[in-house]
């Protein structure tokens, strides 16, 4: 728009209006404001803020019944249909799980969060929607049946903060970090990576070695990490859905990872974007945001777990998906089968 001042409040309005047929991401870019801002501008007419706690939020959808759960990055979106139930609490992380919606939270990123009633083209649209430090979305929940409005009625009348603003005190949104590598420590991260027995030790070993998951990928070699042509993530999704076998594919930010786990039936490519389109689970996939892409292999106590894993040109991590645990072991042959067969990236493009 060319201003260097935020639109006011009522201007976001009268923009919505004249925008109607924009999704909130695509009007927020287009006013040069975060979808918090614009949400918040609608406060008191369908939006209510709310503790952004994920115990509050839990709390409210676990007496929805069956919903759409979304959590999503610039380049990935994950939509599951299912209920809130077996959510456990905890002050560094929580998580909901269950055969339906897989959830890990991180509630220091849950900063900002609302009630919403949007009139659609199919009616009211009833969410709660979760924003961190920064504005962006974190996490968004929308109401399917009708049947559970009088327990969202009765949610928001007791969840409504005694504050209701309409402009909200942001932060500067936190840079992607960078890869960081410690080739220094290249012979102790093969050491150590050989020696683990779960794959949630890998963020241990990596801090201690002062590098991140990208960084090490770069580093670390056969018979770890495989770098892979951008085009082997396309070629994946496709081989999973043919081969018709079970997977996890993990989309997250910094304060929501979301797993759906089953197959993958339908794609629908739309332009840039590909997209699962199967009952009660919707991926939506920029392959143009893909700029790195590695299979990972990961020893644990219950056989190799291996990884596909794409990354933005800023280093941020897209997505993952691995092979579906069963009977205790990690390693499924199918999906092993699956990465083994992916084009590895042509020699003169590794760095």
């Amino acid at each position: 728009m060319g201003q260097t001042t935020p639109p006011s409040a009522e201007q976001i309005r009268a923009a919505r209006i004249e925008y109607a047929k924009l999704r909130e991401r695509d009007l927020a870019d287009k006013l040069g404001i975060t979808e918090a801002q614009l949400i918040a501008a609608h406060t008191g007419q369908g939006v209510t803020h709310i503790a952004p706690h994920p115990d509050t939020i839990m709390g409210i959808a676990s007496q929805l019944g069956e919903v759409m759960a979304l959590t999503r990055n610039v380049s990935c979106v994950n939509e599951k249909v299912g209920s809130y139930a077996n959510y456990t609490s905890g002050a560094h992380a929580a998580m909901v799980l269950n055969d339906k919606i897989d959830l890990r939270l991180f509630p220091s990123h849950w900063r900002h969060a609302f009630m919403v009633e949007k009139e659609t083209e199919t009616g009211l649209r009833r969410s709660l929607q979760v924003f961190d430090a920064a504005g962006d979305a974190v996490h968004k929940i929308f109401l399917r049946d009708a049947a559970f409005v009088p327990a969202w009625d009765a949610a928001r009348s007791e969840a409504a903060l005694s504050e209701q603003p309409t402009h909200l005190e942001l932060a500067a949104r936190a840079p992607t970090e960078a890869a960081k590598s410690n080739p220094e420590k290249l012979n102790l991260l093969q050491s150590e990576w050989s020696k683990m027995t779960d794959t949630h030790q890998f963020m241990r070993l990596t801090s201690k070695l002062r590098m991140n998951r990208l960084g090490a990928y770069r580093i670390a070699g056969a018979p770890f990490v495989r770098p892979l042509a951008t085009g082997a993530i396309d070629r994946m999704l496709h081989d999973v859905q043919a081969a018709g076998i079970e997977v996890m594919v993990f989309v997250g930010n910094r304060g929501c990872i979301q797993i759906h786990t089953g197959p993958i039936e339908t794609l629908k490519p739309m332009g840039p974007w590909q997209n699962v389109m199967d009952p009660g689970f919707n991926l939506h996939l920029r392959l143009d945001h893909v700029a790195e892409v590695y299979a990972v292999d990961k020893p644990t106590q219950r056989g190799k777990a291996v990884s596909v894993e794409a990354f933005d040109a800023d280093g941020g991590l897209i997505f993952q998906v691995f092979g579906v645990r069963k009977d205790d072991y990690d390693s499924r042959p199918q999906w092993r089968a699956i990465v083994d067969a992916l084009p590895a990236l042509a020699p003169e493009a590794v760095a």
